[in-house]
């Protein structure tokens, strides 16, 4: 009242300025910057400034003005009533007592950046002034005592919107926070409403004459005289009925609840600041409200069993979700000890993620509350909490109550993302409680193929069904199938599943119902591995197997090999001679197919072990077992089959034609022809000598010697005619030696003249200088250097010499052939002619150890020496 501005900080150290030199009567602190706007009176009269004050600034020790000018725009003088900046320092508004509002648009702390006008007049008093911003967009809400206005500030011409018909006193209106959408609150006596920028909010009955409105934290602030109710309160004393006390009422409008009330005497204002309010009053005393922990608020509603009011309460206190969860637990037991378990469970519900299900569960499932478990069972799976003993438990409830549409919900029902529980779990809950069908659903629906063929198979026994859903599978699902259940199905439908069993060994492809893409490579099964399948089903085996060999030909061989075993099978046990004809053939066909080159020994064994015999003769001439097939028809005495025989294979074996003459020889009975045929073979191929022969036959006490009297004459006649060419050969080569060694003793002891007079290349007369080698042979020098191979070798003698030279090292080399040595032995018919051979070559030579004399030694080395230039003709000679 005396002009002054007052500071007061926290330390309450109070300090001021003169701003005026008579009053102040309006001041606006504004929050986002350190900008004070003042109204007060410098002379007598009603002239109003208002001045601009820059507090971080100083002049002269005191806070800088940085703008003063006169609030009344025009010469009608009137009194300021109210008072406010916007934060962006762009607006400026002033309300007057006789109802109109000015407007500064543009920098208000600078004179020649701002603009006046006149925004609002009126026949009543303005009582209150709000700036709200929303985007780019400002408006003004202007409030009389009897009205309710705003103004579009932020555009040219300034649109008006009336809001209310009833307005309100001085300091009886405010502007909320953003927990409130930033609505303008204007405090009647009956009613405190809150408004919109185009419409009006939520209205709130609080009675009592208001004084004093303000927005604090989320929280209303109303100082009020109400005569009717005066609580007590610790800040007061004396009388509580008292008609001059007022009623400070705190509120909390979100969650619809009095945080605070209490009774002061003549409250001057109250004030917000340092996280507090202050209430300020007239006998001097400021008394501080400090609002409890957020805890501490909590205890007080749980003491109270306020549990919505608690929930609410902690949503806007933004409390994290345990401590949430924490107060619905309460909430939930508080209402289950009352009895009301179906609130109970919506609020266990909310627990769901934090608390541990158990704690539920058990509550229920003592209290025989079926339907309340079933719900928190039910939000469990929905949001993905729950494990296989909570879908257990779920799907049991449903079954006990046998409540099957809510059932077939439950596990018909997909969300977006993904199911919310343990699908194997609920297939043997379902199957265990008899709901097949929910199970076989369940099962196909999320391709548990095990599950649905055990339960077709072994509960319902629907075979065909079992067997179009294994068609419809991909490949490595139908064969792990069929290799599991195929003989149960083929136990019952053996057709049906011997036709699956074909395609899925050939080229599968899955039903038109299944899934697969039609561009999947070729899978074909091993059908060696599904022949255990059929047994007791020897028809469908035989169909499958002859099936496979003709689609098929590169078949395991494990097909061919029962298939040939069924195929003798069916021979042997035939009674039919035509049908048994035919089998024969198909068997006969099947060896000779080629498919047993590889397992010879085992198709011998299946022939042998039904007595097929023409199979047996027919695996043993493959397998070239000659001996057996002779041995077979030795056995059988078929003669003619045994000569037969040895004439396809005794190139073959030559011992089989000895084996045969050996046969008929200790036969009792006539086989003259026979032997005669044997012995024919064995003198045209020299088998065996004559003596051993005669041996043979002497142990058939029937044979006489005119069965080999024609063999023993043209046997002698060709030993005699061999003897002859033999001692004329052994004339030959003496004479032949005879000669050499008397050449060998002329060219030693006698001397050699040469009377060539003729080139023997050239044929043309010898002119010296020639070249004479001992051998008889002469050359012109140039014609023996350009022919000649070597100097000492005569050009005409060396390709015949070259050939005795090899003859001689090839004799060396095979002296130690002992291996070669006995094979031509073992296989030449005429074995002396052999030995023979190797003695001319030296093998059979007798050691001989030489101790003569160096001297002698090396005289023997020059003569053996000498003895083979002279046997090439090599010595050379002029």
């Amino acid at each position: 009242m005396e002009g002054q501005i007052w500071f007061l900080p926290r330390s309450l150290q109070l300090t001021g300025f003169q701003a005026y030199k008579l009053r102040v009567t309006h001041l606006y602190q504004l929050k986002q910057h350190n900008i004070l706007a003042s109204v007060g009176e410098d002379e007598q009269g009603i002239n109003p400034l208002v001045k601009i004050w820059n507090l971080e600034k100083r002049d002269g020790g005191n806070p800088l003005c940085t703008r003063i000018f006169p609030a009344i725009p025009g010469s009608e003088p009137t009194v300021v009533s109210c008072l406010t900046v916007h934060e962006n320092l762009n607006f400026m508004a002033i309300g007057f007592t006789d109802g109109s509002v000015t407007l500064n648009k543009g920098d208000i702390t600078r004179d020649r950046h701002s603009k006046t006008q006149i925004l609002h007049k009126g026949n009543y008093p303005v009582t209150g002034l709000a700036f709200r911003q929303a985007g780019k967009t400002t408006h003004l809400f202007v409030v009389t005592t009897e009205n309710v206005q705003s103004y579009i500030v932020s555009g040219k011409d300034c649109p008006r919107v009336e809001l209310d018909t009833h307005g309100c006193g001085l300091r009886c209106s405010a502007l909320s926070d953003p927990s409130q959408d930033l609505q303008f609150i204007v405090a009647g006596d009956e009613c405190v409403y809150l408004y919109q920028p185009d419409e009006r909010g939520p209205c709130f009955a609080f009675e009592g004459h208001k004084l004093i409105v303000h927005w604090f934290r989320g929280y209303l602030v109303i100082v009020s005289r109400d005569r009717k109710v005066s609580p007590k309160s610790e800040f007061t004393s004396g009388d509580p009925q008292s008609s001059d006390k007022q009623i400070l009422n705190i509120y909390d409008l979100c969650n619809k609840f009095i945080a605070y009330s209490a009774v002061f005497e003549d409250i001057v204002d109250v004030l917000a600041e340092w996280g507090s309010l202050y209430v300020l009053t007239r006998d001097g005393r400021v008394h501080a409200l400090q609002e409890k922990d957020t805890q501490t608020k909590l205890e007080m509603l749980f003491k109270k069993n306020l549990f919505e009011m608690a929930i609410n309460l902690a949503k806007s206190q933004h409390l994290d979700s345990d401590g949430l969860a924490h107060i619905f637990m309460q909430y939930g037991d508080h209402l289950y000890s009352k009895g009301n378990h179906d609130g109970a469970v919506q609020q266990y519900i909310r627990t769901i993620g934090k608390l541990e299900p158990s704690y539920v569960i058990r509550k229920f499932l003592d209290a025989q509350r079926i339907h309340n478990l079933t719900a928190y069972l039910q939000t469990l799976h929905r949001q993905s909490l729950a494990n296989a003993d909570h879908t257990t438990l779920l799907l049991n409830c449903y079954t006990k109550l046998k409540d099957s549409l809510k059932l077939e919900e439950f596990i018909k029902t997909k969300s977006e993302s993904e199911v919310h529980f343990d699908v194997e779990t609920a297939i043997k809950v379902l199957r265990q409680a008899g709901y097949y069908s929910q199970a076989l659903y369940l099962a196909e629906d999320h391709a548990h193929h095990e599950w649905y063929l055990k339960i077709q198979l072994e509960d319902i026994k629907n075979y065909q069904e079992a067997l179009r859903y294994i068609g419809k599978l991909p490949f490595e699902q139908a064969e792990s199938n069929m290799k599991r259940y195929g003989k149960i199905l083929m136990h019952h439908i053996p057709e049906q599943m011997t036709q699956l069993l074909k395609g899925l060994c050939t080229n599968y492809q899955p039903s038109p119902e299944g899934q697969h893409d039609r561009e999947a490579p070729v899978c074909r099964a091993n059908s060696e591995e599904f022949i255990p399948i059929f047994a007791n089903n020897p028809r469908e085996l035989k169909a499958f197997l002859e099936h496979m060999s003709a689609v098929q030909p590169n078949s395991p061989q494990g097909i061919y090999d029962t298939l040939l075993e069924l195929r003798l099978q069916n021979w042997a046990h035939e009674k039919d001679p035509q049908v048994k004809q035919k089998l024969h053939a198909e068997a006969i066909s099947l060896l000779k197919s080629g498919r047993f080159c590889d397992v010879f020994d085992k198709a011998l064994v299946l022939c042998q072990m039904h007595d097929f015999q023409d199979g047996v003769l027919y695996l043993y001439e493959q397998g070239k077992l000659y001996q057996q097939i002779m041995h077979y028809h030795m056995q059988h005495e078929q003669y003619r089959q045994v000569i037969a025989v040895c004439e396809c294979h005794g190139e073959q074996e030559p011992s089989l034609w000895e084996q045969a003459l050996s046969y008929f020889a200790r036969k009792e009975e006539d086989c003259k022809e026979y032997v005669a045929a044997v012995l024919k073979h064995i003198e045209n191929k020299n088998l065996m000598p004559p003596l051993l022969v005669v041996q043979t036959l002497a142990h058939n006490s029937t044979a006489t010697l005119s069965v080999i009297r024609d063999y023993l004459v043209q046997k002698l006649q060709k030993q005699s005619q061999q003897i002859a060419q033999d001692e004329l050969r052994v004339r030959r080569y003496r004479e032949e030696t005879t000669r050499i060694r008397q050449e060998i003793l002329e060219l030693k002891t006698s001397p050699k003249i040469f009377q060539k007079t003729k080139c023997s290349i050239c044929n043309s007369a010898l002119e010296l200088p020639s070249v004479h080698f001992l051998c008889g042979h002469s050359f012109h020098q140039h014609c023996f250097e350009s022919y000649s191979e070597s100097d000492a070798d005569c050009p005409t003698c060396l390709p015949e010499n070259r050939k005795v030279m090899d003859m001689i090292r090839a004799q060396e080399q095979k002296r130690d052939l002992h291996d070669q040595f006995q094979h031509q032995l073992k296989c030449s018919n005429d074995s002396f002619s052999v030995i023979a051979d190797y003695f001319g070559r030296g093998v059979f030579n007798k050691l001989t150890l030489l101790t003569d004399p160096p001297m002698v030694r090396l005289t023997g080395s020059l003569e053996s020496g000498l003895q083979r230039d002279l046997l090439v003709h090599s010595r050379r000679g002029t």
